[in-house]
Protein backbone atom coordinates (compact mmCIF):
# COMPACT_ATOMS: atom_id res chain seq x y z
CA UNK A 1 0.00 0.00 0.00
CA UNK A 2 1.35 3.25 -0.56
CA UNK A 3 1.52 6.13 1.87
CA UNK A 4 -0.65 9.13 1.66
CA UNK A 5 0.89 12.89 0.63
CA UNK A 6 -2.04 15.45 0.47
CA UNK A 7 -1.55 17.33 -2.62
CA UNK A 8 -0.09 20.53 -3.08
CA UNK A 9 -2.46 21.86 -5.28
CA UNK A 10 -5.80 20.99 -3.12
CA UNK A 11 -8.45 23.53 -3.10
CA UNK A 12 -6.33 25.75 -5.21
CA UNK A 13 -6.72 26.16 -8.78
CA UNK A 14 -5.32 23.76 -11.49
CA UNK A 15 -5.31 22.77 -15.11
CA UNK A 16 -4.92 19.93 -16.64
CA UNK A 17 -2.85 19.69 -20.04
CA UNK A 18 -3.66 17.07 -22.49
CA UNK A 19 -2.32 16.07 -25.76
CA UNK A 20 -3.36 13.23 -28.08
CA UNK A 21 -0.52 12.11 -30.08
CA UNK A 22 0.53 8.76 -31.82
CA UNK A 23 3.62 6.71 -31.01
CA UNK A 24 4.87 7.22 -34.02
CA UNK A 25 4.96 11.09 -33.70
CA UNK A 26 8.70 12.73 -33.86
CA UNK A 27 10.35 15.41 -33.33
CA UNK A 28 13.94 15.19 -35.08
CA UNK A 29 15.31 12.20 -33.51
CA UNK A 30 13.00 11.43 -30.49
CA UNK A 31 9.35 10.35 -30.42
CA UNK A 32 7.19 13.80 -29.08
CA UNK A 33 5.95 11.99 -26.19
CA UNK A 34 9.75 11.53 -25.26
CA UNK A 35 10.16 14.91 -25.98
CA UNK A 36 7.42 16.50 -24.35
CA UNK A 37 7.83 14.12 -20.89
CA UNK A 38 11.74 15.84 -20.99
CA UNK A 39 10.18 19.00 -21.03
CA UNK A 40 8.08 18.92 -18.09
CA UNK A 41 9.97 16.94 -16.01
CA UNK A 42 13.15 20.07 -17.21
CA UNK A 43 10.00 22.57 -16.29
CA UNK A 44 9.46 21.05 -12.83
CA UNK A 45 5.83 20.32 -13.89
CA UNK A 46 3.59 18.87 -10.81
CA UNK A 47 3.06 15.74 -12.59
CA UNK A 48 2.75 14.10 -15.86
CA UNK A 49 1.56 10.47 -17.38
CA UNK A 50 1.04 9.16 -20.96
CA UNK A 51 -1.75 7.07 -21.26
CA UNK A 52 -1.54 4.33 -24.27
CA UNK A 53 -4.65 3.35 -26.30
CA UNK A 54 -5.61 0.32 -27.98
CA UNK A 55 -7.40 1.83 -30.88
CA UNK A 56 -8.22 5.49 -31.76
CA UNK A 57 -9.17 7.73 -34.28
CA UNK A 58 -9.11 11.43 -34.78
CA UNK A 59 -10.04 14.42 -37.58
CA UNK A 60 -9.09 12.12 -40.61
CA UNK A 61 -11.19 8.86 -39.45
CA UNK A 62 -8.07 6.70 -39.89
CA UNK A 63 -8.22 4.38 -37.04
CA UNK A 64 -4.94 4.21 -35.03
CA UNK A 65 -4.20 0.72 -33.65
CA UNK A 66 -1.59 -2.15 -32.96
CA UNK A 67 -2.24 -5.29 -34.99
CA UNK A 68 -0.03 -7.82 -35.79
CA UNK A 69 1.88 -6.02 -39.41
CA UNK A 70 2.17 -2.45 -37.43
CA UNK A 71 2.34 -0.30 -34.23
CA UNK A 72 0.03 3.07 -34.65
CA UNK A 73 -0.90 3.30 -31.14
CA UNK A 74 -2.48 6.35 -30.17
CA UNK A 75 -1.16 7.96 -26.73
CA UNK A 76 -2.41 10.61 -24.59
CA UNK A 77 0.16 12.69 -22.45
CA UNK A 78 -1.55 14.43 -19.64
CA UNK A 79 -0.23 17.10 -17.49
CA UNK A 80 -1.60 18.55 -14.04
CA UNK A 81 -0.29 21.65 -12.68
CA UNK A 82 -0.90 25.66 -11.68
CA UNK A 83 -2.72 27.43 -14.54
CA UNK A 84 0.16 30.18 -14.88
CA UNK A 85 2.95 27.15 -15.06
CA UNK A 86 0.55 25.15 -17.32
CA UNK A 87 0.08 28.08 -19.71
CA UNK A 88 3.83 28.73 -20.00
CA UNK A 89 4.75 25.37 -21.11
CA UNK A 90 2.09 24.89 -23.20
CA UNK A 91 3.74 28.55 -24.85
CA UNK A 92 7.15 26.90 -24.99
CA UNK A 93 6.21 24.17 -26.48
CA UNK A 94 3.68 25.29 -28.93
CA UNK A 95 6.09 25.12 -32.06
CA UNK A 96 6.55 20.97 -31.41
CA UNK A 97 2.34 21.03 -32.17
CA UNK A 98 1.73 20.93 -35.81
CA UNK A 99 -1.12 18.80 -36.19
CA UNK A 100 -1.93 17.71 -32.61
CA UNK A 101 -4.74 17.92 -30.32
CA UNK A 102 -4.32 20.09 -27.55
CA UNK A 103 -6.65 20.72 -24.73
CA UNK A 104 -6.95 22.33 -21.35
CA UNK A 105 -9.01 22.22 -18.86
CA UNK A 106 -9.38 24.27 -15.31
CA UNK A 107 -9.91 21.57 -13.03
CA UNK A 108 -11.02 20.14 -8.68
CA UNK A 109 -7.63 18.69 -7.13
CA UNK A 110 -9.61 17.15 -4.18
CA UNK A 111 -7.74 16.06 -0.64
CA UNK A 112 -9.40 13.04 0.47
Amino acid sequence: MRTTTHSQFAGRPAKRLTFLIGVHDHVRHNSLEMELLKRARKAKLAGATVFEGDEGYGASGHVHRTHLLSDDRPLALVIIDRPDRIDEFLEAVSHLLDGVLVTVEEIEILDL
